[in-house]
């Protein structure tokens, strides 16, 4: 086999997740005969041997797929790197980017930073001199939208996005005696109606007869928050919208005084106890974008379980509609083969190929017709593990008044540089709502500009 895979030092997370993507992709799609579907076909292989680097972050269920481009393109040898978060990925593609050095032929994007690229949107290959405009409505348009600069340059090929649902421990719900499946469990959280208040509520009453935790940790929680308001930590205009914005104080203070009463397990982020959590009982619900389906799969198996294990996915989210993540297949203008790049980009984010990359990760297309594919919507080895939850169905339902909140320059890092030590304040309980609230402005000034 020609592909070579290169890794950063990753976590338990990530190397779980990469077996799962080993493990499952022979469950569902065959990937596209061609590499661009509307654009190329196999037989307009390069005349000499080419070798492709690219980056990616994550489990993005990828990696059969290179196997099978290279197999139809035989003059095409890809060298895969894959990073574990995409906050390391981040900080990967700042140092080449700032070298001008080293980055590779296809580089992928998350959308918190996307606001970051698109400051250097230059620096990165105008896709419709590669045919992006013939293919750019198998997008969502939204997921176009985000991708084009303001030249009206499309920069980037949409993979993924992120709706969500919660996860949750069908198992320990029962022994409860608050839910007795998906169906009961989102009636429960109060259904379309679903609220934070009422999560955080029923939250209290499965701590109250068990002593347990009801979710992980708060920083997951809180990022679904900020994704819902219309807009977050910036305003559609590029303007900083954090300490005056009221909705967002509220949201912190609410979730500070679930924190207060123990319903945070105070877990690490992307560590869990090398997967060990989310076996032992340490707590019972879990919020999941789509592509964290298949983290929470490794991280089961990770700590010694399986599909017995009693995790559930369920059409319900507090707040409704959310996105966290997603994510684009760029080709930055340092690449030496940018045809053949962009011709790999885009037939990874075909049809088959994003059925494919779902039924490996759960990672939920942003193309139209892969949504309502048969290998989406119906069930796969994802969806057994979920106790047979109808993932590509409920993600569907879940995608559906999604819209595109703007990410400014610095969103990521308001995240998890500003944000991310308060939270741990919060779950530690060294610090009260309105305290870490204030400490959080206080690393706002020191970290933003």
């Amino acid at each position: 086999m020609k592909i070579r895979r290169t890794r950063t030092a990753a976590t338990i997370a990530a190397a779980a997740a990469c077996a799962l993507v080993l493990s499952s992709c022979s469950s569902g799609a065959t990937p596209s005969d061609t590499p661009t579907g509307d654009t190329a076909t196999t037989g307009a292989a390069p005349m000499e041997d080419v070798t492709l680097t690219v980056t990616t972050f994550g489990t993005m269920g990828l990696d059969e797929l290179y196997k099978q481009y290279e197999t139809d393109n035989p003059n095409i040898t890809i060298n895969a790197t894959n990073i574990d978060t995409g906050g390391n990925a981040l900080i990967d593609w700042q140092t080449k980017q700032a070298a001008g050095a080293g980055l590779p032929d296809v580089q992928a994007v998350e959308e918190g930073w996307l606001s970051k690229v698109m400051q250097v949107s230059d620096s990165f290959t105008d896709l419709r001199d590669h045919g992006a405009n013939d293919i750019k409505d198998r997008w969502v348009p939204w997921k176009v939208d985000q991708a084009t600069d303001a030249d009206s340059r499309i920069i980037g090929y949409g993979t993924d996005i992120g709706p969500q649902g919660i996860c949750f421990n069908g198992t320990l719900l029962k022994e409860a005696g608050l839910a007795e499946d998906r169906e009961g469990f989102a009636a429960l959280l109060g259904g379309e109606n679903a609220t934070w208040e009422k999560f955080f509520e029923v939250g209290r009453q499965y701590k109250e007869k068990t002593g347990k935790a009801w979710y992980d940790q708060s920083g997951f929680l809180w990022n679904s928050m900020v994704n819902q308001l219309p807009e977050g930590y910036y305003k559609a205009d590029g303007t900083l919208n954090v300490k005056d914005n009221q909705a967002l104080k509220d949201n912190w203070l609410l979730l500070a005084d679930a924190a207060k009463d123990g319903l945070s397990s105070n877990q690490s982020q992307w560590d869990w106890g090398g997967g060990k959590a989310f076996v032992d009982g340490s707590f019972a619900t879990f919020v999941c974008p789509a592509w964290m389906l298949g983290i929470v799969k490794g991280q089961v198996e990770a700590g010694g379980g399986d599909a017995t294990s009693g995790w559930d996915f369920a059409d319900v989210y507090p707040g409704g509609a959310a996105n966290w993540g997603g994510t684009f297949l760029t080709v930055p203008t340092t690449s030496k083969h940018p045809e053949e790049a962009a011709k790999l980009a885009a037939w990874l984010s075909d049809t088959p190929q994003e059925v494919a990359a779902f039924q490996a990760a759960g990672t939920f297309p942003s193309v139209l017709d892969a949504q309502s594919d048969p290998g989406v919507t119906g069930a796969n080895e994802l969806s057994k593990f979920f106790n047979d939850s109808p993932l590509g169905e409920i993600l569907g339902k879940r995608a559906q008044g999604v819209e595109a909140q703007y990410k400014g320059v610095d969103d990521s890092v308001i995240q998890e540089q500003v944000f991310g030590p308060s939270i741990q304040e919060l779950d530690s309980g060294k610090a009260d709502g309105p305290t870490s609230w204030d400490n959080a402005m206080k690393l706002l000034d020191t970290v933003v500009s």
